[in-house]
């Protein structure tokens, strides 16, 4: 397997696909990637030869930030909206959905399991 960026990239995916293995690259970055090292999009990761395989990795490390160091970023910013205590951090803290979506109904995933609550149910009519 070739390695790029600390992550195992498949050899048998088209190189496009094969970079979007890594984190912070989508399809688009890894096409403007190929395009700017001069590499077929069409070529297999396992067939790539060294020099190629280094324009790429000197490439993603000079213009963007990848993996490790873009989880980190994301994580203390994050944790900078909590401390800061503004609407987006709460919703953080409390591990609410924090753009916007309803929670009426749905957000099951971020809400946890269904707590039912007593004494909700309908009185039935005594006459």
């Amino acid at each position: 397997m070739v390695r790029l960026s600390g992550v195992d990239v498949p050899n048998e995916k088209r190189v496009e696909i094969a970079l979007t293995y890594i984190h912070g690259i989508g399809l688009k970055r890894s096409q403007t990637i190929l395009s700017s090292t001069d590499v077929s999009f069409d070529t297999r990761a396992g067939a790539l030869t060294d020099a190629e395989l280094v324009r790429i990795r000197e490439f993603i490390e000079n213009n963007y930030q990848v993996e490790g160091d873009l989880r980190r970023e994301v994580r203390q910013n994050i944790t900078r909206l909590m401390e800061i205590n503004c609407y987006r951090g709460q919703r953080h803290r409390r591990n609410l959905p924090a753009r916007g979506q309803r929670t009426r109904t749905n957000a099951r995933q971020q809400r946890g399991k269904r707590q039912t609550v007593a004494g909700r149910r309908r009185a039935t009519a005594t006459t």
